[in-house]
């Protein structure tokens, strides 16, 4: 049994963080609390899945867009299960949730990226029917 819920408040996002960490090392704990409500302003949503006992085992921060290219649809900017409790359905629990959310906010569809070093991720999104539409690019700007 799991219970998922979309986090808004400082207590809640600070809980998460060690999930969190976990793909996002490059942050500290108050970085990705004032990032998170910066994005949350933005109507970015912060959702978990919590395991029986209340530990958080999936992390989503995913967004409503609107592109030429794909319509209405949600963007995740990051999809995150805790590298203990892998392979233990938590993630498919989760991007099940995202595509049924979408559905009910009248998206086309769901999009996310991931990095190319993330083979097990890009594994697990194939084996739920995401694939592989487009590449993309970017540059830093000094």
């Amino acid at each position: 049994m799991t219970t998922i819920r979309t986090l808004t408040g400082d207590t809640e996002l600070r809980a998460v963080w060690p999930l969190v960490a976990q793909l996002r090392p490059e942050f500290d704990e108050d970085r990705f609390v004032a990032q998170m409500h910066r994005q949350i302003a933005q109507g970015c949503r912060a959702t978990v899945v919590f395991d029986d006992d209340g530990a958080p085992r999936a992390f989503a921060c995913w967004r409503v867009m609107e592109m030429l290219a794909v319509g209405l649809h949600v963007y995740v900017d990051d999809l995150i299960v805790d590298q203990t409790v892998r392979s233990r359905g938590y993630g498919k629990t989760m991007l099940d949730w995202l595509k049924a959310e979408a559905k009910r906010l009248g998206c086309a569809r769901l999009q996310l990226d991931s990095g190319t070093q993330r083979q097990d991720a890009h594994a697990f999104y194939l084996r739920e029917r995401l694939r592989i539409e487009a590449f993309h690019f970017g540059v830093k700007l000094d």
